[in-house]
């Protein structure tokens, strides 16, 4: 993170300058990349803002501001442009050696404790290509926090009392007429997606809802039953749930996605966290129960004097039904509170599974057992992240007044809602995976979809459509005078596929609705996650064709003592360089802003720079072996940089392309 110390310690002695020069105390300065490299590697208008409070030339300002200014390591020299703008000039030699040395160095860890609470489907069906977006855009946050230096805990929350699991329930014992015992056979039967039957089975439930409303009592008693761990009922909605979450684990971990914990509502409710947060909102007066009105009997979160939910038609939040029951933020504020530490009660643990590298993936229980003597402590972070999309928000937003109205003010700011917009798909992709299109909808820009009338794609299907066309495109790729067998073509399309997903659902902007396209996706030219991967495994061809034909880099990959460039970089070379030292910085603001794109746009612009230098810039043919060193060099800089951080998208770099 060199160009942020830079930037960092150039800040200081401006400030420092100002105040000793001038008397001024600058509280905020800005110190970024000009436009066009000719003016520089950083500049600052500090003078033409001073010379508002000094009432003199802004120029005159900068030249006393220059004049006998120590400069930082790493900085060359700094000169006065235009009305007064100080730009300064890197040395892109020694600049470069030390960069190489510690590209995209993470952090050092024991940073603040973070939880990311991302994924959360609903335990009843097969997860769809909603459902990815969160599950990338929450992974992608944890990794980026991860190198940071933060300690994070990544949750995935699940809902296994609600209506969803509730209405799958209802179909498999009124629609049906099965038990436990036939629900199990169907879990065990290999011939059998039985996340994919649930879909179908989920879809006929909400219909017959439709055509029969006297129904619908079906769901109420059995919502009871399951909230009071009542009979057959609810240990048949346990089985479901615990049999589909285990699938939802198997589809993620095909995106490398992974979790530490699935805390589960069933265990909030069972060992009463929303009894105690009640307990505590009654004290603190912040909730009331209703006497009159629409209301009568409901215990209420009075929200209208907030300025958060001011001009809001009805803002006050229900938290507990007239009849006893407890709203879906009512149990949140309760899992928040437990989240922050700040609940004086927890959970027990046991292991749900175990990944390849031997990690166990823990869920909460309710009650004690020998299995829990390994599990590590959860909760109690100083930050957290809840990744949900944005029709969620106002139910967000009571979670943080809830805190708040507790007394946990600086909880409640450190309570962040990552919210996002929905996916669909372009009318060409969902012909392509199957989904009927009517006329009317061809000439649409997006097709909306809709789970209760089983209008959508799983996500298992768009992968397995992506692998395809994406090992087809390898096939054809590699034509017959490479000889690849069947085998590395499937590892490579998982890994091209993966990478076109991905880095689709983290281009746009969060609160973009994505019309999800295969072309644009699997694209090898242009803005996709697939480009960089053949950016990189170009860089990579470099160097194993050099060592092939024995053609010295002089450029030691493990140890850069004594390694030096020579003349200085031209600017089509320093820019590689320069972009890769602001790669960190793109990293921060991209986390600082939950604006993932940021990431992905400033790597399609290294890229775009890094193919752009392999055009007019070859290295194993250059004759003389000082350019073909220097043009190693910012070939590695490059290839380090893009391994890196296509590590924090969850995108691999392929053997070859």
């Amino acid at each position: 993170m060199m160009f942020e110390q830079i930037i960092e310690e150039l800040t200081e002695i401006l400030k420092t300058r100002a105040l000793s020069l001038f008397g001024q105390v600058v509280e905020r300065l800005v110190l970024q990349s000009p436009p066009r490299l000719a003016m520089g590697d950083l500049a600052t208008p500090m003078a033409l803002e001073l010379a508002r409070a000094l009432k003199q030339p802004p120029r005159k300002i900068a030249e006393r501001m220059v004049d006998g200014m120590a400069l930082p390591n790493f900085v060359q020299s700094v000169t006065v442009e235009g009305a007064g703008y100080l730009n300064f000039r890197l040395d892109r030699g020694s600049f470069t050696i030390s960069h190489l040395a510690a590209i995209m160095a993470p952090a050092l860890s024991g940073g603040e404790r973070v939880i990311v609470e991302h994924t959360n489907i609903n335990p009843n069906k097969a997860a769809h290509i909603g459902h990815l977006r969160n599950a990338i855009l929450g992974d992608t946050l944890v990794r980026c926090l991860r190198w940071l230096g933060n300690r994070v805990e990544t949750q995935n929350y699940i809902d296994d009392t609600g209506v969803q699991v509730a209405d799958v329930v209802v179909a498999f014992e009124h629609l049906l007429g099965e038990g436990v015992a036939q629900v199990e056979a169907r879990i065990a039967d290999p011939s059998l997606r039985f996340d994919y039957f649930c879909w179908d089975l989920y879809s006929k439930m909400a219909q017959y809802y439709q055509d029969t409303p006297n129904s619908l009592e079906w769901r109420r008693e059995t919502l009871h039953r399951i909230e009071h761990q009542e009979g057959q009922t609810a240990k048949m909605a346990a089985v479901i749930a615990r049999a589909i979450v285990g699938q939802h684990i198997r589809t993620m971990l095909r995106l490398g996605v992974e979790y530490d914990l699935l805390p589960k509502e069933s265990d909030i409710i069972t060992l009463h966290f929303w009894d105690r947060a009640f307990e505590l909102l009654k004290q603190s007066d912040s909730v009331i129960q209703e006497k009159e009105g629409k209301h009568a009997g409901c215990w209420v979160m009075k929200l209208a004097d907030s300025a958060e939910f001011e001009g809001l038609e009805e803002p006050d939040k229900i938290l507990v039904r007239s009849n006893g029951t407890v709203t879906y933020v009512g149990k949140d504020i309760a899992y928040q509170l437990w989240k922050f530490g700040l609940l004086d009660r927890t959970f027990f643990y046991r292991p749900f599974t175990r990944y390849s590298d031997g990690r166990v993936l823990w869920e909460t229980a309710s009650h004690d057992n020998p299995e829990n003597v390994d599990a590590p402590h959860f909760g109690g972070a100083g930050r957290v992240f809840n990744v949900i999309d944005v029709r969620q928000a106002y139910l967000q937003k009571v979670v943080k007044e809830g805190l708040r109205l507790l007394g946990h003010s600086r909880e409640a700011e450190r309570s962040t809602h990552f919210s996002y917009e929905m996916v669909a798909l372009t009318p060409a992709t969902a012909r392509a995976l199957g989904m009927p299109v009517r006329e009317e909808d061809e000439s649409k820009n997006y097709l909306e979809m809709s789970g209760r009338k089983g209008l959508g794609v799983k996500a298992d299907d768009l992968l397995d459509a992506l692998v395809s066309k994406a090992a087809e495109a390898v096939r054809t790729g590699m034509g017959e005078e490479r000889e690849v067998s069947e085998e590395e073509i499937g590892t490579l399309g998982v890994q091209i596929a993966v990478a076109a997903l991905r880095y689709f659902m983290l281009k746009y902007g969060r609160n973009k609705v994505i019309a999800f396209d295969f072309g644009e996706a699997l694209a090898f030219e242009g803005d996709s996650g697939p480009y960089l991967q053949y950016s990189t495994v170009r860089a990579d061809n470099i160097f194993r064709k050099m060592a092939a034909r024995q053609v010295d880099a002089r450029l030691d990959a493990h140890s850069l003592n004594g390694l030096t460039i020579g003349k200085p970089l031209g600017d089509d070379l320093w820019e590689i360089v320069r972009l890769s030292a602001e790669t960190p910085g793109a990293v921060r603001r991209a986390v600082d802003s939950l604006e993932l794109s940021i990431l992905t746009h400033h790597l399609f612009e290294l890229g775009q720079k890094f193919n752009s230098f392999y055009h007019k810039y070859p290295i194993l043919n250059e004759p003389d072996p000082d350019e073909r060193q220097r043009r190693a060099v910012c070939a590695e800089v490059f290839r380090r940089t893009m391994t890196a951080s296509l590590e924090l998208l969850g995108i691999a770099v392929p053997a070859r392309m």
